[in-house]
């Protein structure tokens, strides 16, 4: 990953493969203080800079949805968590392509067990956590 940098608040990680993690909100920081902490999760990262998007179509334009973070659990399997603080249409669309792309992976397979999720509030993290563990 290339440098880059920010004025945003951010935090040294352990668990991941970048050195520190950017918080675009406070539920962004509680995602990131549970991930450094929960033992269920491996390693895990947050989606900024990796370039890592599904596409979609909204009103009849193909979009780029980029979730929140990337994370390993220590059962082999990888969620992909999008934290929200309301629902929306475009939401729908962006979910039902990132589901489709989960089964797209899951079946060709080599990838290991995909699955995605989304939290609309942060003390449902954890309970995401044990959904797939």
């Amino acid at each position: 990953m290339r440098t880059w940098y920010t004025t945003k608040p951010c935090a040294p990680t352990a668990k991941s493969q970048i050195s520190h993690a950017v918080y675009d909100s406070v539920w962004e920081k509680a995602v990131s203080d549970l991930c450094e902490t929960e033992p269920q999760i491996a390693a895990w990262a947050k989606n900024d800079h990796l370039d890592f998007k599904v596409r979609y179509l909204w009103r009849g334009s193909s979009r780029n949805f980029v979730p929140d973070y990337l994370i390993r659990l220590a059962n082999g399997r990888t969620p992909v968590l999008e934290v929200k603080g309301q629902d929306s249409e475009q939401n729908r669309a962006k979910r039902a392509a990132m589901q489709t792309w989960v089964q797209a992976v899951n079946e060709q397979g080599g990838f290991g067990q995909w699955c995605f999720d989304v939290v609309f509030e942060p003390t449902k993290i954890r309970d995401m956590v044990s959904t797939y563990f």
